[in-house]
């Protein structure tokens, strides 16, 4: 059966896309983080291509190219649900599950599924009681690596991204970058209609459907619209009581995402994730 639509953003047919692509040309996608191939095999075989930015190497230079939009902020896949983009399509492919509800990845333990394998990885923690991270300070285990380092930086001082205006600081600097926006005053998305212009491209995105559309998702419990298919998706949750979202420190589950990671930020001593 041929994909609905070829164009980027949708869901149909993505996924055998860009697994025919990954196989027919052999390219693994490689983060600046991620354990690629190792740079003595990749000598031996004459055969390297090295970022200048962090050192890292890869035996194709389309490999390459596409690894270097991690540091130049180009995000050429961009998610016609919500307009959130990515500089690489398997984060891309893996974002849109969000909006399909898709969940590959199923507990052998209990059916619990999740839509990313990692997650599930993790997630089997909870019957096997694995708690591998312990600190070295306090003694306190941990399931997960993310969790444990926070907890950590909760002895250390740590703080990785700061901003220099406010002294706010955040686990990553794309967080930081984000919040940056709100000092500098830019706002890059302007709207075609009225002229509104915006800071965020989510933001922008929203606005932009009250000229056109409006709110075409709407619920078939109480009539209530959305803009966002994502959105009617937490708002079904009311209805039916499904909390997917699960605290593994507490053993307890929410039905939005930002009720979880407010919980999660109790864990991490308060900072922004």
């Amino acid at each position: 059966m041929s994909p609905k639509r070829d164009e980027l953003g949708t869901v149909d047919g993505l996924h055998s896309q860009v697994l025919q692509e990954q196989v027919s040309t052999g390219d693994n996608l490689h983060e600046c983080d991620s354990q690629g191939p190792s740079k003595d095999t990749l000598v031996r075989e004459g055969k390297t291509y090295k970022c200048k930015e962090c050192g890292n190497v890869f035996n194709k230079n389309s490999l390459l190219v596409r690894h270097q939009q991690i540091h130049t902020g180009v995000k050429p896949y961009e998610c016609q649900e919500c307009g959130k983009a990515f500089p690489e399509k398997v984060d891309f492919v893996r974002h849109m599950r969000i909006h399909s509800g898709e969940k590959p990845c199923k507990c052998v333990e209990c059916g619990k599924v999740f839509n990313r394998r990692s997650h599930l990885l993790c997630y089997r923690q909870i019957h096997t009681g694995e708690k591998p991270y312990e600190c070295s300070e306090c003694g306190k285990t941990f399931s997960y690596h993310s969790v444990f380092i926070q907890h950590r930086m909760t002895h250390t001082g740590e703080k990785l991204f700061g901003c220099k205006e406010c002294g706010k600081t955040f686990y990553y600097n794309s967080s930081l970058t984000r919040h940056m926006k709100i000092h500098t005053g830019e706002k890059p998305y302007k709207c075609g209609e009225c002229g509104k212009t915006f800071t965020y491209h989510s933001v922008f995105f929203r606005h932009s459907m009250t000229h056109t559309a409006g709110k075409p998702y709407e619920c078939k419990e109480c009539g209530k619209g959305f803009y966002y298919s994502y959105s009617l998706t937490q708002h079904t949750r009311s209805h039916t009581g499904e909390k997917p979202y699960e605290c593994l420190e507490h053993r307890k589950a929410f039905g939005y995402h930002s009720a979880f990671a407010q919980q999660s930020k109790i864990h991490s001593g308060g900072k922004n994730l």
